[in-house]
């Protein structure tokens, strides 16, 4: 007599499979998801990076050192305009610079939309230091 075998998978695996499958897809998404909206802020990050570069200089040319900073705002000794742009043709929405050089940088779809903001102080040695807050802390993508 010849003995059969059976081939093939018994529902158990094929159940325990599914599983694994699920756990993994259940840690992995979020994950890729978070990656994802950090790799597009970071546009957001990057625009902010040459207003700081102005605003830095500004504050060198004009300002005291352990003084409030007044006068570096959009337009004014070297710092550019406000930066605005259209829906859908950057993931930057905005960029502006108060007097104080507060920097502001607003992201948009496909970036989160959330705020990016710089802080100077200039401190007594002459140094200048940049305090980061805004919106996108709380959610991690800068």
């Amino acid at each position: 007599m010849k003995a059969h075998t059976t081939k093939g998978f018994t529902l158990i695996e094929l159940m325990i499979t599914i599983a694994i499958v699920g756990i993994l897809a259940a840690i992995a998404i979020p994950s890729y998801i978070n990656y994802t909206n950090r790799a597009r802020f970071a546009e957001v990050v990057q625009a902010a990076g040459g207003v700081k570069n102005a605003v830095a200089a500004c504050i060198s040319a004009t300002g005291t050192p352990g003084a409030a900073i007044t006068t570096c705002a959009n337009g004014t000794n070297g710092v550019p305009a406000a930066i605005a742009n259209a829906a859908g043709t950057s993931s930057t929405a905005s960029v502006a610079v108060a007097a104080s050089g507060v920097i502001t940088a607003t992201g948009q779809a496909p970036a989160p939309a959330l705020t990016y903001i710089l802080t100077p102080t200039y401190q007594a040695n002459g140094t200048i230091t940049w305090g980061i807050t805004g919106t996108c802390q709380g959610q991690g993508v800068c």
